[in-house]
């Protein structure tokens, strides 16, 4: 009897404990929502003024699904017979549309704008202070840029899409996006800006690529953050003098993935400089493996190319992790960068550690999207307009939402923790949704958190 008084003793702390727990203010899923809805409500409307379902409503059950992580719209379509209160409460959506209804209305929507919620939610995270979690090299956000595919077929296509002619002449259909994302060395979360589309512009008969979409997705970012301090990391590919002169002219610092195989000038001058004497080599212990060390070998204001005599000029970082084992020492890592930085042996190893995030797009980004519930890549609807891109937009949206309660709502972390896992978060908060008539994501998590309290005999001693 002791033991079952000490469950229930233990429970009812654990309860009090998670009844204790409070959203941010401002930075909570049920506040981003309103903003994100208010943001939609300024979207113009391209129906007829007599449109029976609010542009807003389609927009917001489209940021609903992917919010929910509902694997089709077809899924989406029952939600909406079984447990429409929810959607109600939740997101705010006044008439829900039917999947039909939401492909047609979401093809005209033009995603240039869909941009104003993301500036907003970000504003919101500026407001609550919390980026400073997310800084390094003196107060720098850290932007990682990348691209990755969102649709591909050798069947279906339209006229946005990229067209591919394979060698046995079969035409492939795809569209990819460019995004960036605010990443750290030292946390998991990740801030995604609005993506840009990959895809043929309108009236344009020509691909589009990765460089011209980029370009414009750091002209939309400064002139929406023109005085924000940001260092941009990007793999090899971007390592060149054109896109470099682009990343100065809008004062964006950079480090840069360099390979030997595309910058060999650059890496035999290095060598040279070496051999002078020019080159600085260091050797760091690590902080927690006592049998690892980080060997570094910089030199600053080295040409990139051998176009001319004034040609760029930058900063050269190459990177080994090794661990020792006896008096054999194996390379367990190598890396280098060229950055605008100027490498100290006082900050060398924080610029390795920012050019090492980089990673943070591809795993924390692309691949949670692709396998933790938001299905990027599964086709939802092409379109002929703009569907497929839109979409892409709210389920962006809808990770921003969610990376922002895992950076600083104490309530989503603490599901979070109860559940032990993202894909059993998801599910417990779909199954919730479809038991109960939700007023708010802050009632779904706290249900999630700590249970609903469980009624105690009172003849219990």
């Amino acid at each position: 009897m002791s033991t079952l008084k000490g469950i229930v003793n233990r429970n009812r702390r654990e309860t009090q404990t998670y009844r204790k727990i409070k959203m941010r203010a401002h930075l909570n899923a049920d506040t981003l929502f309103a903003i994100i809805r208010k943001d939609m409500q300024r979207v113009p409307d391209h129906r007829a003024t007599n449109a029976s379902i609010p542009l807003a409503d389609v927009l917001m059950s489209g940021l609903a699904m992917f919010s929910l992580k509902d694997p089709s719209l077809l899924a989406f379509d029952k939600r909406r017979h079984e447990e429409p209160e929810s959607l109600h409460g939740v997101y705010g959506v006044g008439v829900i549309p039917s999947d039909t209804q939401m492909r047609t209305t979401l093809d005209e929507v033009v995603p240039t704008l869909l941009r104003r919620p993301f500036r907003s939610v970000f504003h919101q995270v500026q407001r609550g202070k919390v980026l400073k979690k997310m800084t390094c090299f003196a107060d720098h956000l850290l932007l990682a840029i990348d691209g990755t595919g969102l649709y591909s077929s050798e069947n279906i296509g339209a006229d946005y899409c990229l067209i591919k002619e394979k060698r046995n002449g079969t035409l492939e259909y795809h569209l990819q996006m460019v995004t960036g994302a605010f990443v750290s060395p030292d946390r998991k979360e990740v801030l995604p800006l609005c993506p840009e589309p990959i895809r043929r512009q309108d009236g344009s008969t020509k691909n589009d690529c990765e460089r011209n979409a980029t370009r414009r997705l750091m002209a939309d970012f400064r002139r929406e953050h023109p005085h924000l301090k940001v260092i941009v990391t990007e793999d090899g590919l971007s390592a060149n003098a054109p896109h470099i002169k682009d990343l100065m002219g809008h004062d964006l610092r950079y480090i840069l993935s360099a390979k030997p195989g595309d910058h060999a000038f650059m890496f035999s001058q290095v060598d040279e400089a070496a051999e002078r004497g020019e080159v600085t080599d260091l050797m760091l212990p690590d902080s927690e493996k006592v049998n690892r060390r980080h060997c570094f070998r910089f030199i600053n204001s080295v040409p990139l190319n051998k176009t001319s005599q004034d040609a760029l000029r930058v900063n050269f970082l190459e990177y080994w992790e090794v661990e020792t084992n006896g008096e054999e020492m194996v390379v367990l890592n190598r890396f280098s960068w060229v950055t605008d930085l100027e490498i100290t042996p006082d900050n060398v190893m924080e610029i390795m550690r920012c050019g090492r995030a980089r990673w943070r797009i591809e795993n924390e980004t692309f691949n949670t999207l692709k396998n933790q519930g938001y299905n990027l890549g599964h086709n939802y609807g092409l379109g002929k307009k703009h569907l497929s891109v839109v979409f892409m937009h709210l389920m962006l949206l809808a990770f921003l939402v969610d990376q922002v309660q895992q950076l600083c709502c104490p309530l989503f972390q603490a599901a979070w923790k109860k559940v032990g896992s993202k894909r059993a978060l998801w599910e417990r908060m779909r199954n919730y949704f479809h038991t109960f008539i939700a007023p708010s994501m802050e009632v779904i998590l706290r249900m999630i958190a700590h249970g609903f309290e469980k009624q105690l005999c009172p003849t219990y001693d």
